[in-house]
């Protein structure tokens, strides 16, 4: 069968780790030509050594600064033979702390990356995503659906990703489709670095801080990287057509628990 994304054109955000390297991987290895974002070269390069030869090119790019925004969009939509398909943006950092407690430079920053930076990207991409029926993808959080304690600034972040999606998907609506996933917990370097300090508070190792984190999620686990990456693709993909503006959950049911109740589990 010809590879679903065979001459197409795509762009990953934060693609040198984590569910930006999986999905980067994901659509070269179903015959996109990919331009691979993130703020180190190093990374970026290795993943796009295991991608067929020819198919990736890396960008070192700030996404929270429009001037080298605009440039990546250049450059992927020049590695695309003049069009870019597909926009995945991935690229994230964590900010904890209450609204009394996070600094005003973190908070700024964490709402530059997570959210002004997908503002930037889909701004700079816009007229290449209509010209070719193009699909934008956002990578949320759980936490932009639930408060999570002591984020206030990631979680506002991602909450504000997720109307973000929801206006440019009615603006851009029929031309362009935008949708977005919200992972839950994923085994990522980030991820196992927020475990290992729940870990040192609670006295366990990282796998036990996953096993702690984790005891009222209907998977009982943490996804990989790749599986949050099938999600993404495939709202990426024709498959997913008719699909515009949607939100989808992909967090192994953490967001169905009513918490109140799960002491009577």
């Amino acid at each position: 069968m010809r590879p679903r994304f065979e001459g197409r054109s795509a762009l990953v955000t934060g693609a040198g780790t984590g569910i930006g390297a999986a999905v980067a991987q994901r659509l070269g290895e179903e015959g996109a030509r990919v331009a691979l974002l993130g703020r180190r070269r190093e990374p970026l390069d290795e993943i796009a050594d295991g991608l067929p030869a020819g198919l990736a090119v890396t960008v070192p790019t700030d996404v929270t600064d429009e001037t080298s925004v605009a440039a990546a969009v250049d450059v992927a939509t020049a590695h695309g033979g003049g069009r870019l398909d597909i926009v995945v943006n991935n690229a994230g950092s964590a900010g904890s702390g209450s609204i009394e407690e996070v600094g005003i430079d973190l908070w700024k920053r964490t709402l530059e990356v997570n959210l002004h930076g997908p503002f930037l990207v889909m701004r700079a991409a816009a007229a290449s995503l209509r010209a070719s029926a193009g699909a934008v993808v956002n990578v949320s959080s759980v936490a932009g659906l639930q408060a999570v304690p002591e984020s206030v600034a990631y979680c506002v972040a991602k909450a504000g990703l997720v109307m973000l999606t929801k206006q440019v998907a009615l603006d851009w609506g029929p031309e362009v489709r935008v949708n977005a996933v919200c992972p839950g917990w994923v085994r990522t370097p980030m991820a196992d670095a927020e475990m290992d300090e729940l870990g040192r508070s609670l006295g366990v190792d990282r796998e036990g801080a996953y096993e702690a984190a984790l005891q009222h999620v209907p998977a009982g686990r943490p996804a990989s990287a790749s599986e949050i990456a099938a999600a993404v693709v495939y709202l990426a993909s024709p498959e997913a057509s008719f699909i515009t503006g949607a939100v989808l959950s992909v967090d192994g049911g953490s967001t169905i628990v009513d918490v109140a109740a799960t002491a009577f589990r």
